[in-house]
This record gives C-alpha cells, sequence and structure tokens, in this order.
C-alpha cells in the first residue's frame, strides 16, 4: 500500500466516524464518556451524582475522528501534490491531526457541553426550599407553588404536609418532594415552632 492510499483510507475512516457518532448522537454520550444513569431532579432535568462539573477526555472517538480526518486529509495532499520528503510529510500530517482534535476538542467542551449539563444533586434539593402559592390548596386537595432554584423560577404541584388548605399569596417551605409533589408547610408556623424551641 503507498503512502498515499494509507493516508486516503485514515481520511475516509475519519469521516465515516465523524459522519456516524454526529448522526447517532454519540457526542454526547459514549464517544465522551459522559455521565450514564443519572438522577432525574424535580423538574425532570437530568443531574449529575458526581459532584463534579462537565468533563470530557481528550482521549475520545470524537477527537480520534478529527485526528484521522485531519491527518489523512492533509497527508494524502501533501503525497499527491507537494514534493518533500516522507518524513515531513508524517510530521506536517501528524501535526495537523493533532491542531484538528484540538479544536474539535475545544468545542465540545466550550459548546457542545454546557455548564449546565451535570448539575449537583444538591441543587435540586427540594426540601427547605422556600416559595408562595400560586395557585390555593384546597382542604386535602392539591395547589402550586412558585419557588426560585438553581437561578430559574419554576412552579410545582404542591399539597399541604397537614392536610389543611392554604391560600393563594402564603408564604412556605418545602418539607418533602414526592412523586412529583411536594409538601408544605406554612413559614410562618415553621418559623413560629423554630421561635418557641429556642425559648
Amino acid at each position: 500500500m503507498s503512502w498515499s492510499t494509507y493516508f486516503l483510507v485514515c481520511f475516509v475512516v475519519g469521516i465515516a466516524l465523524s459522519t456516524m457518532y454526529f448522526l447517532l448522537g454519540g457526542v454526547h454520550g459514549h464517544a465522551l464518556g459522559g455521565h450514564h444513569g443519572a438522577p432525574i431532579g424535580p423538574n425532570g432535568i437530568r443531574i449529575g451524582g458526581s459532584g463534579r462539573g462537565p468533563s470530557a477526555s481528550p482521549l475520545n472517538l470524537v477527537t480520534l475522528a478529527a485526528f484521522l480526518t485531519w491527518f489523512g486529509g492533509i497527508g494524502y495532499l501533501l503525497t499527491r501534490f507537494a514534493i518533500i520528503w516522507l518524513v515531513f510529510d508524517l510530521l506536517i500530517a501528524t501535526a495537523s491531526g493533532l491542531a484538528g482534535a484540538f479544536v474539535v476538542f475545544l468545542f465540545l467542551t466550550r459548546v457542545l457541553i454546557s455548564s449546565n449539563e451535570n448539575l449537583e444533586a444538591a441543587d435540586f434539593e427540594m426540601a427547605g426550599v422556600l416559595g408562595r402559592i400560586s395557585s390555593p390548596i384546597r382542604e386535602g386537595g392539591v395547589g402550586e407553588i412558585i419557588y426560585s432554584q438553581a437561578g430559574t423560577r419554576r412552579a410545582s404541584g404542591a399539597r399541604s404536609e397537614n392536610g389543611q388548605p392554604i391560600a393563594e399569596g402564603t408564604e412556605v417551605i418545602v418539607t418533602r418532594y414526592e412523586h412529583g409533589i411536594v409538601y408544605v408547610r406554612r413559614w410562618s408556623e415553621v418559623a413560629g415552632d423554630e421561635l418557641s424551641a429556642r425559648s
């Protein structure tokens, strides 16, 4: 096999791998070593339980595909249309492949993997969240609470912890979260209990 054919095969394999990964959505999955089986937060947001932010290894299948594409393409062009020693051809092709892989890696880590993709589980811990009743809770029924979490205004179905009605506009605190519903108590009651405990 001639060197030009070798470089051409690398280029074709790199293009094929790149196309396959992007079409199959591999950028966010195994190709980057992303988190799998992460728990779902209270609003359906997938959260990471590892305590680490978004990350990707520089040695992954996407950057390998980028390396092969650039290495093969530049190497093929140099062997076919430039008259230089094979050693220099290999050095230039390798440098081009590394540069292409580095650019793709930067794109993946700075653009495709957002800082919100792998959030801390604590960011979505509901117990202790303060909110306000936006739709009144009838006795034994379900209403709605508005609250802020992770810098975003959110809403959730809510029940009274003790089954008593809670009027619209009442400030409440979440005591627990179960099956998509938060259970709340009036903030005035909780604050009163704490004052009584201290005195």
